[in-house]
């Protein structure tokens, strides 16, 4: 068996810990007084690849679900956690009609949560734009701190 690894350099600690673990639903396996580590089994990991940003890097870290179940579950934990999100509903990006909805870290790190209802053939059925992160009209103020750094432009809105 293989396991993914992303490890995020955090500058509270205790903030950090209740967010992650009220996002995965779980204590952390392992803490210390400048480390907390979490053994997921699940979720499996989706990694993806694209040119369509701003800059080289991580864009945004997200948990993809299999059920509407799931996705309301996981948004029940964010709700209960004091979590402000953003909620995408049904949308088209990357090449996927989707559910999702947005976090943010404490450090302002962009968690995508949701789930895949169906493939498209183009990037975004909205808008393709090839210098945009993704999606379609300009974001609001409100909601460029739930995006991924490389979709907050002037003609990008979050997506995968």
């Amino acid at each position: 068996m293989k396991r993914f690894h992303v490890h995020v350099h955090v500058e509270n600690l205790d903030k950090n810990i209740a967010f992650y673990t009220a996002m995965f639903g779980q204590q952390p396996a392992r803490t210390e007084g400048d480390y907390a580590k979490w053994m997921l089994a699940d979720p499996p990991v989706n990694f993806a690849i694209s040119t369509r940003g701003n800059a080289p890097g991580v864009d945004h870290l997200g948990i993809q679900v299999e059920t509407p179940e799931e996705l309301a579950a996981m948004k029940t934990n964010a709700v209960q956690a004091d979590m402000a999100l953003l909620d995408e509903g049904q949308t088209t990006c990357c090449y996927a009609k989707s559910d999702k909805y947005w976090i943010t870290d404490p450090q302002g790190i962009a968690w995508e949560q949701f789930q895949t209802l169906d493939l498209i053939p183009v990037f975004s059925e909205t808008r393709p734009a090839p210098d945009a992160a993704c999606c379609a009209t300009a974001p609001t103020s409100a909601a460029v701190k739930f995006m991924p750094k490389s979709a907050v432009k002037s003609d990008a809105k979050a997506c995968c």
